[in-house]
């Protein structure tokens, strides 16, 4: 089933509400709040030939692979992330449990699960490690209390700028004391056992950093959406934006696809619509990209409107890093091969960081970690869509530069020293496979290996970086907001939040929030003076849930006061 049109053969007729570049999960989030909660007709627009972003699957015959999809949190019954889905797209997502075992750590040849439940995965990562019970329960309070200062955090960046410059360092000040420390940082405070350390940072390849590297703020976040177990769509990833597409379509709106937007048209100081490859135009009031900021302040936007204060603090933050992934297909199924979920990180020793390093300097040194997902043992209807057969992905850290003497090639036509410098890779992750799974070994019927060329092919990144900006402290202080400096464009997506599909549904929404003056909790239709009143509102509920209390210190009730006044002035 295709979701979304051909650009080329198919061009939108009509006037739009609102275009959105790019059809990730945050520009598809944003597209259907939109619709749905503003009655908008919205047109998105996406250069790849599938829609769906990191969401999509590609085929070959037999098999299916999702490219970006590997595990979902909080979307059992009642989750965050659930009830976000379920609004967008008319509850018409299904998800199913990963096994009780989500995460398995292999560090050489010792292994450790994460289970669901944050109870039992202090009983079990204390069953590991019986003198670090404490340390653990520690942990675990500590990544819950990150994840919820992230909501103010993120929540500020939606607000119209006078509320933000109010209420802004209140929302952000706890979040940030954690941000701007590295993991390692961290974790040091909290345990003085290396081997613990590694296992609690077994999950960085999630957001594309080693612990010396990344900003703790990040690390947590992830780690605590996933205490509660984790999920994969049903019908493999490219359901999400099968479910996305109607609610879009039913309010006027498009989905384009083979649409490359070149730029951003900016007319008197405002974006007013965008600018294609084959020289056409679309024209919209409202311009929401979902192509990331390097793309959009680096490409689509005219360099002169790019304030120099965004400019200095991005030189500060590097691009993610690239991925090697490599997508194997095999003529057994999933139980006859012995395979489950239960995804698996595979590290060499518990020097992460000194495993990177040696890795960075000499490319023959081991793969500093291989990731491995299992997508169809995970979704159960695979053996319906493809009986007989089963996926593997797996994916490595792999530097742009070791690619970037063939970028000026095609995909699919990039000569023999690629394909050899491929094959030599797609070696080195099996055997990484085989080791663990000895099983596997002699059974692949496909194998398949994508690089950052690939990424930068189809989603535009520069570099082939996979998440974006880098989630290091310097990204947590970008003065990022879903409002650009140029009237009528907004920012969203991962960029706008966080990696993955929970941060950028949660870039979506807030972009939609900024955009339409969407109310929190209900999100209905505000009209525009109205505002400033409903987030000030959704903000005196979540900071101050009965007023300006009599024991509350100067900052909180100045702030609160400030607010309102600004509420009541629109």
């Amino acid at each position: 089933m295709t979701t979304g049109v051909s650009y080329k053969q198919h061009r939108p007729r009509g006037r739009f509400d609102a275009i959105v570049i790019g059809s990730g999960i945050g520009g598809l989030a944003c597209a259907s709040a939109l619709a749905r909660f503003a009655g908008r007709r919205v047109l998105v627009l996406e250069r790849h030939y599938r829609i769906g972003g990191y969401t999509h699957t590609f085929t070959r015959p037999g098999y299916e692979w999702d490219v970006g999809v590997h595990y979902l949190g909080q979307v059992g019954e009642h989750g965050g992330v659930r009830t976000l889905f379920d609004r967008l797209t008319d509850g018409s997502l299904r998800f199913a449990p990963l096994p009780e075992v989500y995460d398995r750590i292999v560090i050489g040849d010792r292994t450790y699960d994460f289970v669901t439940g944050s109870r039992r995965f202090i009983e079990r990562m204390s069953s590991y490690f019986p003198a670090e019970t404490d340390a653990i329960r520690r942990y675990v309070s500590l990544c819950r209390e990150v994840a919820h200062a992230g909501q103010s955090f993120f929540l500020e960046r939606a607000l119209p700028e006078k509320l933000a410059g109010l209420a802004g360092p209140l929302l952000r000040r706890r979040f940030l004391s954690f941000a701007r420390r590295t993991t390692l940082d961290v974790l040091r405070g909290l345990t003085a056992n290396p081997e613990l350390i590694a296992v609690l940072a077994g999950q960085y390849g999630d957001y594309g950093l080693p612990p010396s590297g990344s900003s703790f703020a990040m690390h947590a976040m992830v780690a605590a959406h996933y205490f509660g177990g984790a999920w994969y769509p049903v019908g493999g990833a490219s359901a999400i934006a099968r479910a996305f597409a109607p609610v879009i379509e039913e309010h006027g709106g498009a989905l384009c696809h083979s649409a490359e937007v070149t730029g951003v048209i900016v007319e008197r100081g405002r974006a007013v619509g965008v600018r294609l490859a084959d020289g056409s135009e679309q024209r919209a009031p409202v311009v929401i990209s979902d192509a990331g900021v390097a793309n959009t302040f680096g490409r689509l936007v005219p360099a002169e409107m790019v304030p120099a204060e965004l400019r200095s603090a991005m030189a500060h933050v590097s691009p993610s890093v690239g991925y090697f992934c490599l997508y194997l297909g095999f003529r057994r199924t999933d139980a006859e091969l012995g395979l489950t979920g239960t995804n698996l990180w595979l590290y060499p020793s518990a020097d992460y960081d000194g495993d990177v390093r040696r890795f960075l300097d000499d490319p023959a040194a081991p793969l500093p970690t291989v990731f491995a997902s299992f997508p169809s043992s995970k979704d159960p209807s695979w053996p319906e869509r493809f009986p007989g057969r089963a996926t593997v992905d797996l994916v490595a850290p792999c530097p742009f530069e070791w690619v970037e003497r063939w970028t000026d090639t095609r995909w699919h036509h990039r000569g023999p020293e690629y394909e050899a410098f491929k094959a030599k890779i797609t070696e080195r992750m099996l055997e990484a496979l085989y080791r663990a799974l000895p099983q596997l070994r002699g059974q692949v019927d496909v194998a398949e290996l994508s690089t950052p060329l690939s990424t930068r092919h189809f989603a535009g990144h520069p570099r082939g970086e996979l998440y974006g900006l880098e989630h290091s402290p310097a990204r947590f202080e970008l003065p990022l907001r879903a409002r650009t400096p140029i009237p009528g464009l907004f920012l969203t997506g991962a960029d706008l939040a966080t990696a993955g599909v929970a941060g950028a549904l949660s870039g979506g929404m807030l972009t939609a929030i900024a955009a339409a003056g969407l109310r929190l909790g209900t999100w209905p239709v505000v009209n525009a003076g109205n505002t400033a009143r409903n987030f000030a509102s959704a903000l005196a509920r979540r900071w101050w849930p009965a007023g300006p209390r009599a024991n509350a210190g100067p900052g909180e009730s100045a702030a609160s006061e400030a607010v309102d006044r600004v509420a009541r002035s629109g």
